[in-house]
């Protein structure tokens, strides 16, 4: 059995994460109740370990911050193009661009590198920042094909406030988890049992 990662709600994958990498990497922020957020990216070795799971990086690639930092940009601005589809509202250009550029940034062979001594050769980038490179063009995609396929129709934000998960909705849940769910009717009862009295 795994481990959780450090600070981990123990919310099970929302629909759609197993099939959908950049669904994961938008859910890897949680808010909860009482104004608490859970970020599973918010330091390089939790971003680390969180791209090893989903088989995007080696668990010993010696993530730095400024890797981590891009993956969790690259998050953010996914979120921004699933609120978009799911609200049915315009997307922000910056958005779209950061995926655009998150996806043509690898290189598919290596490059022409240039030595003054030895002359010309090639080479790919720093080992770890292709890693990173080529996670977020991975993730970038993935949110491309979300957003573009009829999944995208069903992307929903979970109904249950304060969460800012996203899912694949299927029938009539708008819940990421049955936390959500049960916090969502519970609320709906108080509010009906305090207006009927």
């Amino acid at each position: 059995m795994k481990e959780p990662a450090i600070g981990d709600p123990g919310l099970p994958p929302a629909e759609g994460e197993e099939e959908h990498l950049s669904l994961a990497l938008a859910n890897s922020t949680i808010a909860l109740p009482g104004g608490l957020t859970i970020d599973l990216l918010s330091t390089p070795a939790q971003a680390n370990q969180w791209l090893a799971e989903r088989g995007l990086a080696p668990a010993d690639a010696g993530m730095r911050e400024m890797c981590a930092a891009q993956l969790r940009s690259l998050r953010e601005q996914i979120r921004s193009l699933f609120a978009s589809r799911a609200a049915s509202l315009p997307a922000l250009t910056a958005a779209v661009t950061a995926i655009n550029d998150a996806m043509t940034r690898v290189p598919t062979a290596p490059l022409l590198q240039w030595d003054d001594e030895t002359g010309p050769y090639r080479a790919t980038p720093h080992p770890i920042t292709a890693i990173v490179d080529h996670a977020l063009a991975t993730l970038a995609a993935d949110a491309a094909d979300l957003l573009t396929s009829p999944d995208g129709d069903r992307l929903t934000a979970c109904g249950s406030a304060p969460c800012s998960r996203y899912l694949l909705r299927r029938g009539r849940r708008h819940w990421c988890s049955t936390r959500c769910g049960d916090r969502a009717r519970a609320a709906r009862a108080y509010s009906r049992r305090r207006n009927s009295g």
